[in-house]
């Protein structure tokens, strides 16, 4: 049998404490190893329960979650952290600042559910999914049992960049560690960038107008939140708002415009970036980057095929710089051929696609990551 989970719940509030506890022991791959209602109490549990995962609340007394976060990495730089945060303005913003601090993910607290029951089925859907896609590597058979050996995997060996076929968009779908990785590809991009940057995170509202906005603070693209009719211009990045799809079209001018709806969630996901890899093609054809960074799932897969079908070509995160590489890895599973790079080559290879696929003079901008 294989080893569970240990999971560690640190929440103020009895009544979240235990619902979180009792949605994660029903999951037969996970064990809740401890809990706490502080940050001190949490830190000092840590070494006695040997955690491989810690859900952590924001707003706490005694040390809140920021607080003990900053705490934490100091030992334990590589322990998977998922912020519990409320789904509001302020708990958008210290969401953020934990991600900043190294959190790896986050889920919302339910709100207006109606029951306890759908309040659990909430937690499950939304929690579950991230402690196996950020545990996969410690769920391993216990001591004396032998695996079945699975077929071997196939190695993934970066590409050249290829033919320097013409860019009009570069399109970019992240989720699970997302954030981080959009902060340093969009740091290595210039202000003057001649083609525009679409952006699917996947994000509730309120998080990506916050999201948008830090991102526009830090970079020398400018960063806006889609809103329909916003135009689609070379120097700005636009992000998809939480909770709708984009997509774009051609206005009466014959300039390219944001378009935003509500439809069906695709990969259990909107905004979903197969959803706006399939706009992009329809609007640029094949003159189209896409690139796919760290996330759970396989959301942008399809997409990709269609740029890659359209005569456009996709970059990959690796999987040792991914904190998830759910959605990289399906690209790559699906025989696209991606260029697949560390995180920190990624923004300078978009930098040269742009420059080998229109002829102009760019370079990356020089960045520290320090």
């Amino acid at each position: 049998m294989l080893r569970k989970i240990r999971v560690l719940v640190v929440d103020d509030s009895v009544v979240v404490r235990r619902l979180v506890s009792d949605v994660l022991s029903a999951d037969p791959t996970i064990e809740v190893v401890g809990t706490a209602a502080n940050g001190k109490v949490a830190l000092a549990k840590i070494d006695q329960v040997n955690p491989d995962l810690i859900t952590l609340d924001v707003e706490m007394p005694v040390m809140d979650g920021l607080e003990t976060l900053r705490e934490l990495r100091k030992d334990h730089p590589r322990l998977p952290v998922v912020m519990f945060s409320t789904l509001t303005e302020r708990g958008a913003s210290a969401t953020l600042d934990a991600l900043e601090l190294g959190a790896s993910d986050y889920v919302t607290k339910p709100a207006n559910v109606g029951s306890v029951q759908a309040s659990m089925e909430a937690v499950r859907e939304q929690l579950v999914p991230r402690i196996r896609g950020l545990c996969r590597h410690v769920v391993r058979p216990a001591a004396g049992v032998v695996a079945p050996a699975g077929p071997p995997a196939r190695p993934v060996v970066p590409s050249a960049l290829g033919r320097p076929s013409r860019v009009d968009v570069v399109a970019i779908g992240a989720s699970t560690g997302g954030p981080d990785a959009l902060s340093t590809v969009l740091a290595a991009l210039p202000g003057d960038l001649p083609v525009p940057v679409v952006i699917v995170q996947h994000m509730p509202p309120v998080f990506t107008r916050q999201f948008a906005d830090r991102l526009d603070s830090k970079v020398a693209l400018q960063v806006a939140e889609a809103a329909p009719g916003m135009p689609v211009v070379p120097g700005r990045a636009v992000v998809a708002p939480g909770d709708f799809h984009l997509r774009f079209r051609t206005a009466a001018t014959g300039q390219v415009v944001s378009a935003l709806d509500q439809g069906t969630p695709e990969n259990y996901c909107r905004p979903a970036v197969d959803v706006m890899m399939r706009s992009v093609v329809d609007t640029w054809r094949g003159n189209v980057l896409a690139v796919v960074l760290t996330g759970m799932g396989s959301d942008g897969a399809r997409g990709c095929a269609e740029v890659v079908a359209a005569g456009g070509s996709v970059l990959v995160q690796d999987e040792a710089s991914s904190v998830v590489w759910g959605m990289p890895g399906a690209v790559v599973a699906a025989g696209l051929s991606p260029s697949v790079l560390p995180l920190q080559q990624v923004g300078p290879a978009i930098v040269e696609r742009v420059r080998a696929g229109r002829g102009v003079s760019l370079s990356p901008r020089e960045v520290s990551f320090s």
